[in-house]
């Protein structure tokens, strides 16, 4: 099966990037700057066919906004893992929850994934995140059950490479899940 993770960035940034597998490699496409990021995982979704598809964004908001709970900032699974508020995040938590709901009508399955909380787990000195691409393709290289097709580009690609894992993971049954199902779950 086709799985995908997504780095979810701002809509006309030109920094969401889509990592599936084919053929038993890693392969990655980038959003262009300008251009709506959203039609551009559709036009990803629509060639690539994946099954199931771990998102790196907030795709839930906290229970306070359906009158039970009091915290109106953050979701348990934040909490946990210490990812930013949904809220915080705004816009790009509505069109992900939008994005999700589309994806999950066509009936392929869809789940919120938190890099960082990824490379935390298996790398926890980090010294080289956001700092070295070489390292970080080395990492690729020792932890990953597919190899990466060409090399990486940027943060960006490293993350949606940290996406799928997180998604492959899930798919062989040896993921973690945090937070609570009524309210949203990060996958890791």
């Amino acid at each position: 099966m086709t799985l995908a993770g997504i780095d979810y960035g701002s809509k006309l940034a030109g920094t969401t990037v889509f990592c599936f597998n084919r053929d038993n490699r890693l392969f990655l496409k980038q959003s262009e700057k300008k251009r709506d990021a959203d039609a551009f995982v559709r036009t990803c979704l629509s060639s690539e066919g994946p099954g199931l598809i771990g998102i790196d964004a907030p795709l839930s908001l906290p229970l306070a906004y359906k009158e039970q709970g009091s915290d109106y900032f953050y979701r348990a699974c934040d909490r946990e893992l210490s990812a930013m508020s949904p809220m915080f995040l705004g816009g790009l938590t509505a069109r992900a929850m939008k994005l999700s709901a589309e994806i999950r009508s066509q009936g392929i399955q869809c789940i919120e994934v938190y890099p960082k909380a990824m490379l935390r787990e298996l790398h926890p000195q980090q010294e080289w995140y956001k700092k070295d691409l070489a390292s970080a393709m080395q990492f690729c290289g020792e932890v990953l059950p597919l190899k990466v097709e060409g090399s990486l580009k940027n943060w960006h690609q490293f993350d949606a490479v940290l996406a799928w894992l997180s998604t492959w993971r899930f798919a062989q049954g040896t993921s973690q899940t945090f937070g609570h199902a009524d309210e949203g779950q990060i996958v890791v």
